[in-house]
């Protein structure tokens, strides 16, 4: 546990470097597809220090998380390629084919959940590549989701400070809970009607 308190603190640090703009940026597209800390950590102090590049932060890096996640696709993508004679020889392809189906018919909200979620984006987005979801809905899922996240965080600290800064990052997974609960329901409501 102690490495990721240590990743913590060095990422806390990037943010005060002349580069942070860059260091969130790569950040941002390594969370997306393999990294364990999310760009909320160096967001929200940067997006405090200078106020006025709340939004030019929060949309570069969720350009950056989108093209980040289109990397973890290619990832699942060609790992399931190799994988895929043994999930025949094993007898798992019926199975397999069943969940590709569910992710091509929610793969919308699977994204936007796990974008916006508190669930590890990057299994998302290497498993949309394992499932060859279409690509349209799993770019406008990760943008809707990841896109409303991170506006959310930039966005309240510029309008809150550092009161919000400390609140958000103490109950960001909370408040991604309740975005998944939410839409979870949401997607219930519209298939059974």
């Amino acid at each position: 546990m102690q490495l990721f308190s240590r990743l913590y603190t060095k990422i806390i640090e990037w943010s005060g470097h002349p580069y942070a703009p860059a260091y969130l940026y790569t950040l941002s597209f390594a969370e997306s597809s393999f990294f364990p800390i999310p760009p909320d950590f160096m967001l929200a102090p940067m997006t405090l220090a200078k106020p006025q590049k709340a939004v030019s932060y929060a949309a570069y890096t969720t350009l950056s998380s989108v093209l980040g996640a289109l990397f973890g696709y290619l990832i699942g993508f060609f790992f399931m390629a190799l994988l895929w004679p043994y999930i025949i020889k094993f007898g798992y392809a019926p199975k397999f084919i069943s969940v590709r189906e569910y992710f091509q018919h929610y793969g919308f909200w699977v994204m936007f959940i796990a974008g916006f979620g508190p669930i590890p984006y990057k299994i998302f987005t290497i498993t949309g590549g394992a499932m060859n979801m279409a690509l349209f809905p799993f770019v406008l899922g990760s943008v809707v989701g990841r896109g409303g996240r991170f506006f959310l965080v930039a966005l309240l600290i510029r309008w809150r400070g550092e009161a919000m800064e400390k609140l958000l990052l103490k109950y960001i997974d909370r408040l991604g809970l309740v975005v998944l609960i939410l839409a979870a329901i949401g997607i219930g409501v519209v298939h059974y009607y």
